[in-house]
């Protein structure tokens, strides 16, 4: 059995060069090899291209090598969350190559595996699909992936042996597993690294022959930013979002593996109890989502999409970010339920990006607009100046193409029985009349049996 030479992070960070490719594992600071990162900051080394989901918070892991001028380009799908990454993309000290995070993952495992690349349904009708190849295949435009490798990949792990297998821990499988397979030079840092032999061979995620060198890690609270700690909750819900929530949850049946997106469908978690029988699924890789815990933080707990630490229902199961999105792509999620800034009379969504920024973060909602068997939207009926966003045609970034099952607003429920956008229902307090004044779009009514 091979020994894995044990380096120091300083002698990592000497293996990485001038323009060369860098893969860093990680989902915001969980699983984010920060030690390598920080160490691969102290030098002078430059013209990077940086893979990840993004490149950390500011000032931690990537987000410091951003600080120094490191990164001339970055490949990833949510940047965003970083103001710095937002500036210096504005700017143009940094070149942003924005992929959705589904896509992102399975092009690393295809680089990892030895292809060229692949075709998804993903993206497809959208700007992220402009210049690239698309083709139709089963009756569904799909747009050509190309597969991503790196000169180096700097992942972390939970447990190491000697001979470089490696064992992740909860969350923070993400985007490490498949970067691990597709660089020429894989450092792997490890909380724990014990004599070969005393992992169990069943439970090795990475096996030793993709790793090149170990690091020893000592991760603390501080290392990983926003997602450290629980903090109090004394957010007021307003009784009309609520009511949204409450109307969502309704469409929701025993069985259901249902994924919840940032905002107004986060608070279904908070009514989903044990007698429901709903199983909650976070792209990051987790089946099995419980409410949040009412301390500790992301060394205690596994972290969903909003980066927010979790706990472990019983029967709960951790996978990376590519098994995460084939999961989602391949039709195992029953319902997504997300957030929209436009719908339209065909169901188009567009929720990813806002008026007059720039498209620098999509993470997984195309992914998961396209891939789940229905699609619920529950979002305000209107912007905050007034404007409708149930419209004729969606003239915002399109999310996905005629995927929208069901949209409930705090006015109204409307579907598309037959492809036509109905109004099925007015909500607690609502007039039928509000719901036309506020309503750009041309809709059937299911309540008069008229059209409108």
């Amino acid at each position: 059995m091979k020994t894995v030479p044990q380096i120091t992070a300083e002698q990592a960070a000497a293996l990485v060069k001038d323009g060369d490719v860098l893969m860093a594992g990680g989902f915001g600071m969980t699983g984010n090899p920060i030690h390598l990162l920080h160490a691969l900051a102290e030098t002078q080394t430059k013209n990077l291209t940086y893979v990840g989901n993004n490149v950390g918070e500011p000032g931690l892991g990537g987000g410091r090598m951003l600080r120094n001028g490191q990164i001339r380009r970055a490949i990833g799908s949510y940047f965003t969350s970083n103001p710095e990454a937002v500036e210096a993309a504005q700017s143009g000290r940094i070149e942003i190559a924005l992929l959705p995070q589904g896509s992102l993952a399975e092009a690393i495992r295809a680089g990892g595996a030895g292809i060229g690349g692949f075709y998804t349904p993903t993206a497809a009708g959208t700007v992220i699909a402009e210049g690239r190849d698309t083709r139709t295949i089963n009756g569904k435009p799909h747009v050509f992936v190309e597969g991503l490798r790196a000169n180096v990949a700097f992942i972390r792990a939970w447990r190491a042996d000697t001979a470089g297998n490696l064992v992740y821990r909860m969350t923070e499988q993400n985007f490490n597993k498949a970067m691990a397979t597709a660089a020429d030079i894989v450092v792997a840092e490890a909380e724990h690294i014990v004599p070969v032999g005393e992992l169990d061979p069943n439970e090795i995620h990475t096996p030793g022959s993709y790793v090149d060198y170990l690091v020893q890690a000592h991760t603390s609270a501080d290392d990983l930013g926003s997602s450290a700690s629980v903090e109090g909750s004394g957010k007021k819900v307003s009784e009309s979002r609520m009511n949204m929530v409450r109307r969502a949850l309704a469409e929701l049946k025993p069985g259901d593996v249902v994924n919840l997106g940032i905002g107004i469908p986060t608070l279904v978690a908070d009514l989903i109890t044990p007698d429901h029988g709903i199983i909650l699924h976070t792209e990051n890789g987790m089946l099995g989502v419980g409410p949040a815990p009412t301390d500790g933080g992301a060394l205690d707990y596994p972290v969903n999409a909003g980066k927010i630490p979790v706990t472990a229902l019983p029967g709960s199961s951790y996978f990376d970010s590519a098994d995460s999105f084939a999961m989602i792509r391949g039709g195992h999620v029953d319902v997504a339920i997300m957030g929209g800034l436009q719908v339209d009379e065909r169901g188009n969504l567009a929720n990813w990006a806002v008026p007059g920024k720039p498209l620098l973060g999509v993470g997984g909602a195309m992914d998961l607009a396209s891939g789940a068997k229905r699609l619920i939207i529950t979002m305000t009926h209107t912007s905050p100046d007034g404007t409708a966003k149930i419209v004729p045609e969606c003239t915002l970034p399109l999310t996905a193409t005629g995927a929208v099952d069901v949209v409930i607003t705090e006015l109204a429920v409307f579907a598309y029985p037959d492809g036509q956008l109905t109004l099925m229902e007015l909500m607690p307090g609502a007039t039928l009349d509000e719901v036309r004044a506020k309503t750009s779009a041309n809709f059937h009514e299911a309540l008069s049996g008229g059209g409108f």
